[in-house]
C-alpha cells in the first residue's frame, strides 16, 4: 500500500510544483517564516531538511529576490534572524495559489461527485498521518 500511495502522489506533486516558479525547498522556507515570523539559518535547514550550505544558498537567493531579509539579533550580534518581507509574503501567496488553481480544476474536471467525496474523506486520514510523522 505504501508504494501505491507514493506512486499516486508523485505525479500530483510534480504537477503542482510545475505550476510554481520557486523550488519546494524555497517555498518551505517562505512558508515556515510566514508561520513563525522569523528563524535562524540552522532552524530553516532543520525544517526544510537540507544542509546548512544548501539553506545558505537558498536564503541568499531569496534575499537577492527581496523575499527575505536578514536582521541581526538585538541581544546577540552573533545571531542573525531571517524574516519574510512583504514581497516574500506576496510571492508565497502567488506560488501557493497557482498550484491550488491547477488542483481545483483537476478535481472539478476529472473526478465524479463520488470521487470528490472519497478524496474529501481521505483528508483527515492524511492529516493524521502527517501529524504523527516524526522527523528523524
Amino acid at each position: 500500500m505504501t508504494r501505491s500511495f507514493f506512486d499516486a502522489l508523485r505525479p500530483l506533486l510534480r504537477r503542482l510544483n510545475a505550476e510554481r516558479t520557486l523550488s519546494p525547498g524555497k517555498l518551505g522556507v517562505l512558508s515556515h517564516l510566514a508561520e513563525q515570523g522569523r528563524a535562524t539559518s540552522s532552524e530553516l535547514a532543520a525544517v526544510v531538511q537540507v544542509s546548512p550550505q544548501a539553506i545558505s544558498l537558498a536564503v541568499g537567493e531569496l534575499e537577492r529576490l527581496g523575499f527575505v531579509a536578514r536582521v541581526p539579533d538585538e541581544e546577540d550580534r552573533r545571531r542573525t534572524w531571517i524574516t519574510l518581507t512583504d514581497a516574500g509574503q506576496q510571492k508565497l501567496a502567488q506560488e501557493l495559489a497557482s498550484g491550488y488553481a491547477w488542483l481545483d480544476r483537476a478535481i472539478a474536471e476529472r473526478l465524479t461527485p463520488e470521487g470528490r467525496k472519497a478524496l474529501e474523506a481521505a483528508i483527515p486520514v492524511l492529516r493524521k498521518l502527517g501529524s504523527e510523522a516524526s522527523v528523524d
